[in-house]
């Protein structure tokens, strides 16, 4: 098969894929589908969660977002086995919150910084195209 073709497979591939992640619902927690479950030896205040199919890019900002709560003693990650798609989090909390209000607090900071660094780019990439189209014309 000529690489060409191939590449425009692959690209036809990658699109759809895409546009099928897009149409899904994102919700970070879904306990009921064992996407997310707790690790048997926790407690209200310390508790391992596994995460499957997630990775560094998840585990860092998520770690670095939990660790903003105030109330938040501990909070790390770790990948077990680079081969399995699993990543788990530990998270200790003061009596003030539980370790399950401080995962999903920090899925709700995580998400209000994605939008803070969205609508920044928007607002950059927009003053960048007006700006060329402004040195087009002149």
């Amino acid at each position: 098969m000529p690489a060409s073709v191939h590449s425009e497979e692959a690209h036809e591939n990658d699109q759809s894929m895409m546009d099928a992640e897009m149409e899904e619902p994102v919700n970070p927690i879904l306990l009921d589908e064992k996407r997310v479950i707790i690790l048997p030896g926790s407690t209200d205040t310390a508790a391992s969660f596994q995460f499957e199919g997630e990775g560094h890019t998840l585990g860092n900002a998520l770690r670095y977002t939990i660790m903003k709560n105030p109330a938040v003693e501990f909070c790390g990650y770790t990948i077990p086995h680079p081969s399995d798609a699993k990543m788990h989090v530990r998270i200790q909390t003061d009596n003030t919150t539980t370790a399950l209000e401080a995962l999903e607090k920090g899925f709700d900071d995580l998400m209000d910084l994605c939008d803070v660094v969205t609508e920044k780019f928007t607002v950059a990439r927009d003053q960048y195209k007006d700006d060329a189209a402004y040195a087009m014309e002149g």
